[in-house]
């Protein structure tokens, strides 16, 4: 294994030449070293773009082994929202999770992993499911019994096979570490594999590159399992400490009421309340990287807010009427910055970023 595949457990700083998908201890792991550019500003490579998110391969622990091309996505004026939309939902498979996918089937081609499994409601299993089939890898989806055909649809027509699971999304993932345990395959977890927080960190050098290297004032993004929130955070602080931005912006996450873990750690229970049962793709109970996540929201002054299922409805209408066509989950994001505005944690002048995350054409 590559010395920049060397993993270590950031709770008990153990380190792992070979590759394991989490530590001795129970903790999830990350690459040992955080690759940083040499070079005092971005290099005129960046500008040429016809790599995908692999115009960033300085940042990127692997060779572009795995592509379709995903990355540069369209950062759109939203002039309802007063903000900017990244548009994540025209990636490859409908959804962010294309970043992900890359990268980690790019390290699992590296290690010549011949099979992986994944744990996913939906997005990430076709995600994973798709690349897989690019790199000629057998995948086995552990999704839940109710996932929405479409993306079970998705996730057969790639020839991954697809295995449904009763029970809360928590089972789902006890079902699939059962099965990584027992030695059957290789965890391609959107949630435990670092690659794939490799990958989505690429969102963060997209968005500055797009504005010729000067952060947004806040970003606000859907937040479960937190692979795009903690990933952009890490490809903001990248880009900080490598000089070509000032700081980075302050991250502010969505949850789904009801399922919102990170909000109840930082205002209570209460806060935390209430029901949202269409923002399936983020109702994640116990993130794997909580701590992470929390760290990340007090590096940035950040926060988080729990989006009740009507107002995930709402705004997903709105974003339909204005051309978006988004998923439910997507929309908890800007329906999190109205609240964000009234509560006086984005000014009226703050330059600010939503990420549409997944498409409404995988939601039948």
């Amino acid at each position: 294994m590559s010395a920049a595949l060397t993993l270590q457990c950031p709770g008990c700083g153990r380190t792992y030449e070979t590759w394991t998908w989490r530590c001795d201890c129970g903790g999830p792991l990350d690459f040992a070293s955080e690759l940083r550019p040499a070079a005092a500003e971005p290099p005129t490579s960046w500008a040429d773009t016809r790599a995908g998110l692999w115009s960033f391969a300085d940042f990127l622990p692997v060779d572009a082994r795995v592509s379709l091309g995903e990355g540069v996505t369209p950062l759109v004026d939203a002039p309802g929202w007063d903000a900017a939309f990244k548009l994540e939902y025209v990636s490859p498979t409908g959804s962010f999770k294309d970043r992900g996918a890359t990268a980690t089937l790019s390290v699992a081609a590296a290690l010549g992993v011949d099979h992986v499994v994944e744990d996913s409601s939906g997005n990430a299993g076709a995600a994973i499911a798709t690349y897989a089939a690019r790199g000629g890898i057998d995948a086995d989806i552990y999704v839940p019994a109710s996932v929405k055909p479409a993306k079970r649809r998705a996730i057969e027509r790639a020839g991954a096979t697809p295995v449904p699971i009763e029970g809360s999304r928590e089972d789902v993932t006890a079902a699939c570490v059962d099965a990584v345990e027992a030695g059957d395959a290789w965890y391609a977890s959107h949630a435990w594999n670092p690659a794939f927080f490799a990958g989505t960190a690429t969102f963060a050098y997209e968005l500055c590159a797009q504005r010729d290297w000067t952060a947004p004032d806040a970003v606000v993004m859907p937040l479960g399992h937190g692979t795009l929130f903690l990933g952009a955070y890490r490809g903001f602080r990248a880009l900080a400490d490598a000089g070509w931005i000032d700081e980075p912006p302050r991250l502010l996450g969505a949850q789904a009421a009801g399922y919102a873990p990170i909000v109840a750690e930082l205002h209570g229970e209460r806060a935390a309340a209430g029901a949202n049962d269409v923002a399936d793709g983020i109702q994640i109970r116990e993130p794997v990287r909580k701590r992470q996540l929390l760290a990340a929201i007090d590096a940035t002054d950040g926060d988080a807010v729990a989006v009740s299922a009507a107002a995930a409805e709402r705004e997903c209408d709105a974003l339909h009427q204005h051309g978006f066509y988004v998923e439910p989950t997507c929309a908890v994001a800007p329906a999190a910055l109205e609240v964000y505005r009234e509560r006086g944690v984005v000014g009226p002048d703050d330059d600010v970023v939503v990420p549409l995350t997944g498409s409404g054409l995988k939601t039948q």
